[in-house]
């Protein structure tokens, strides 16, 4: 009998778990399906702070989890973390917070008590920022926060960064500083050294590991979770062969992540009633905002191939050295709401060396997928539609996104820093070329020399190999086909949400409450990136840790420290 048992050990569930069992009387348990990663047992492509294999490594996700990104695009891998420190162990280490806006808006939802003044001291609490200091950082939290040196970063994206300063984006100093339009050298989360610090290193490091009163379970398969009455006690394990065994908890936290965070609920009865029915799982609670409000960033891409002398001298930096904030000014949307990564490589192969990349996504999204189980085995996954683009604001701002990328890279000044312009998208072809192997490695070989030898056949090249067929100037110059291309290629960026939120008791599509306590049952929460009300215009990295570290908290009835507290009154505008 454990105190907590943690189902899922993502970026969120390690930080449950270390900040529940600092208290010695408290046991806790983790479960985690994939395999433990620690400081001294992360591979190199997981430990490297250029993160462009830790994805492409099937072992490291769910191999069969796939998803549907818009109503004309088929189905197709997505890549979610399956492994001890979840998304924080193979995502690109971003770490940016959003806007206040956006946890203000969650208190607007019915997330009672989430706003921005009191999720500020959680984000000081959970970093330290090598290069700022002041109210709005942290100095002392177990995930290190720094940016690039300029001497690092490539050529290409400093002629990128001077074009838009020019076209009146200017440069600012600190990403997770004032909310304001312009360009920022990318926050990124790096240990000391320099390498990646997923959740199960920084904060389940070698001390608190050590914990007698904390237990790790990995390989472990959740298939739902056992109730007495209306009360959880824990939790059946799976086996491949179909056996199991039971572990027994005063209190449950689901933190699977917000595709499986959900598929568990249901499987465990809790959901939409008519459709557990449909599927023989006994109804323990009727929730019918299980598994909706699917949330996503919407991305689409400008590519543009690069000569010698534009390419990155660093081959294993981090690529997504800067960013570009700006605001689509379309009707209902909000400050901010358009994100663009400058990509000083596209991939870590040799054809990803020589292509650079403004990688748009819609920083506010407004539309709104679902997930659905497929069957009760939880061996199946579950049925995941994004329906990306179903709200015409986001369609509008990804087309937006295109021409003001295509224009920024078509510049005068970038002449010298790049060759031909085309579109582009991380699509099930181009992850396919991606992933390792010997054919691989020789059609990109074969591809890159052709690239570089191309001359004034490269713009063609372009167009019969990569894009097959679509030009930029086609694109811009016809709004349907336009319309067609990011319909067809709309990508996500590995940040789902929502799916189980937080609001109040009298809204029906409601999952939680403000301390993530399911509705309708006793003894169960959630906490992970499925509890957000709203999508946060940021990397939902970070805001996932800021939520562990206020919910576990809450369920020790503690309060952040007074020097955090006073952090509350600090005025975030610019």
């Amino acid at each position: 009998m454990f105190d907590t048992l943690i189902l899922g050990g993502g970026s969120a569930g390690c930080v449950l778990a270390a900040r529940l069992s600092e208290d010695a009387r408290v046991n806790v348990c983790l479960v985690e399906a994939g395999r433990d990663i620690s400081a001294r047992t992360m591979p190199d492509a997981i430990r490297s702070r250029y993160p462009g294999r830790a994805y492409l490594d099937t072992r490291n996700i769910w191999q069969a989890l796939k998803a549907r990104m818009s109503t004309v695009a088929s189905l197709r891998r997505y890549e979610q973390a399956r492994l001890l420190g979840g998304g924080s162990a193979i995502n690109a280490l971003m770490a940016n917070r959003g806007s206040p806006s956006d946890y203000d808006e969650w208190e607007t939802l019915g997330a009672q008590g989430w706003n921005w003044q009191t999720c500020l001291p959680y984000f000081r609490k959970l970093e330290t920022d090598c290069d700022f200091s002041g109210s709005l950082h942290g100095n002392a939290g177990p995930l290190r926060v720094q940016r690039a040196p300029w001497a690092r970063i490539s050529p290409f994206v400093r002629a990128v960064l001077g074009t838009l300063a020019e076209s009146g984006h200017p440069m600012h100093d600190d990403q997770n500083g004032p909310w304001e339009d312009g360009t920022f050298i990318g926050s990124i989360a790096v240990s000391a050294k320099g390498e990646r610090i997923p959740t199960s290193v920084c904060y389940l490091d070698d001390a608190v590991r050590a914990r007698s009163n904390l237990t790790i379970h990995t390989g472990d398969i959740v298939e739902r979770i056992l109730f007495d009455g209306k009360r959880a006690i824990g939790a059946r394990i799976v086996r491949d062969d179909g056996t199991h065994h039971d572990m027994l908890a005063r209190r449950v936290i689901v933190s699977a992540g917000a595709i499986h965070s959900p598929a568990l609920l249901m499987r465990s009865g809790i959901g939409p009633a008519d459709e557990l029915a449909a599927l023989g799982i006994d109804v323990r609670a009727d929730r019918p905002g299980v598994g909706r409000n699917l949330m996503e960033h919407p991305s689409i891409a400008v590519s543009a191939f690069l000569p010698r002398g534009a390419r990155t001298p660093f081959r294993d930096e981090h690529h997504e050295q800067a960013i570009v904030r700006f605001s689509s000014g379309l009707p209902d949307t909000v400050q901010g709401d358009m994100h663009g990564a400058i990509l000083s490589r596209s991939g870590w192969h040799s054809v990803g060396y020589r292509l650079g990349t403004i990688f748009f996504w819609v920083n506010k999204s407004y539309s709104r997928g679902r997930v659905t189980l497929a069957s009760k085995n939880a061996f199946d996954e579950p049925e995941v539609d994004f329906a990306m683009l179903s709200d015409a604001r986001d369609l509008e701002r990804l087309k937006l996104a295109l021409r003001f990328g295509a224009g920024v890279l078509a510049s005068p000044s970038m002449n010298a820093h790049r060759d031909v312009i085309f579109p582009s998208s991380y699509s099930p072809r181009v992850a396919a070329v991606a992933m390792p192997g010997i054919w691989n490695a020789v059609q990109r070989g074969v591809l890159s020399v052709l690239l570089d030898i191309a001359g004034p056949l490269r713009g063609a090249l372009v167009r019969s190999v990569v894009t097959q067929g679509v030009g930029i100037d086609q694109l811009l110059g016809d709004d349907e086909a336009m319309n067609a291309f990011v319909m067809r290629n709309v990508g996500g960026t590995w940040h789902p949400s929502g799916t189980c939120r937080m609001g109040s008791s009298n809204d029906p599509h409601a999952v939680t409450d403000s301390h993530g306590a399911v509705y309708g049952v006793e003894g169960l929460y959630v906490c992970d990136a499925s509890l957000m009300p709203s999508i946060p215009c940021a990397n939902t990295n970070v805001p996932t840790i800021m939520i562990a570290e206020r919910v576990a908290d809450g369920l020790r009835g503690r309060s952040p420290d007074q020097r955090a507290t006073s952090a509350q009154t600090l005025d975030y505008s610019p």
